[in-house]
């Protein structure tokens, strides 16, 4: 499968915890022995402006992040295209499902999961598409600017119950019949982060399931960095995840 990263990740572009410095390291270490990272381009305005007002573009290049969080949106978009010949994963920073049309709060700026869906559509390469938020953090942005779009079914699970948590997502995803299936992939629930309730094999569980819609569905599968704040289990969450995801 195919990894899109870009070595100006590794920057420390704010003080949140998403911009944190060793974050992107240790997800790097844990996942380069096992997939190759490929190189892509920063999003358009035209791409942006798909989903965002140019009001909202103006207040982000005024806040000086402008170009990392463009660059990250870039790194959606690539992951989004290949996902339909092959599972794919934009290892980017700074996240977006906080991101609304016109506002932003929660360590992101610009919404690279809308961008990139929005991209697969306007280019005609899908018609229906499924996302699977398991972040903690209710994915509002993805929401807000997606929720009541008729190609688009949203699954953000919630559950303090292990079991109850999964079965939710299982479900979904056997239920889909989208022809791309992409995940905001945050690993801030897992038992050692802030959440608590997730181990490292639920992330390749849940892979595995993307995995298999995607394939009955004749469909694609991507994957999208969301959050994820203890760096000693960042990794191993990841790259759980991306075998699943990858087979």
């Amino acid at each position: 499968m195919k990894v899109y990263f870009h070595k100006d990740f590794f920057e420390v572009y704010s003080s949140d915890p998403a911009a944190a410095f060793g974050r992107m390291e240790a997800i790097a270490r844990a996942i380069e022995p096992h997939a190759g990272f490929s190189s892509f381009s920063p999003a358009t305005e035209d791409d942006l402006l798909r989903v965002h007002p140019q009001g909202h573009i103006t207040a982000i290049r005024q806040e000086g992040v402008y170009e990392i969080a463009a660059l990250a949106a870039g790194g959606a978009i690539a992951a989004a295209e290949s996902s339909l010949d092959e599972p794919s994963f934009a290892l980017i920073r700074p996240p977006g499902h906080h991101a609304s049309a016109d506002s932003c709060w929660g360590f992101c700026f610009f919404n690279n999961m809308a961008i990139s869906l929005q991209r697969l559509r306007a280019t005609g390469r899908i018609k229906k598409a499924f996302i699977l938020d398991f972040d903690l953090h209710f994915g509002d942005g993805n929401v807000n600017i997606l929720g009541n779009e008729s190609w688009v079914e949203i699954l953000n699970p919630e559950s303090e119950r292990r079991s109850s948590y999964l079965h939710q997502v299982q479900r979904a995803l056997e239920a889909t019949t989208a022809d791309v299936i992409a995940v905001s992939a945050g690993f801030d629930n897992h038992r050692d982060d802030w959440g608590g309730l997730l181990t490292t094999q639920d992330y390749r569980t849940m892979g595995t399931w993307v995995r298999a819609a995607a394939r009955r569905n004749q469909g694609g599968c991507y994957g999208i960095l969301e959050g994820g704040y203890n760096h000693a289990v960042l990794g191993s969450n990841v790259l759980a995840f991306l075998e699943g995801l990858g087979g």
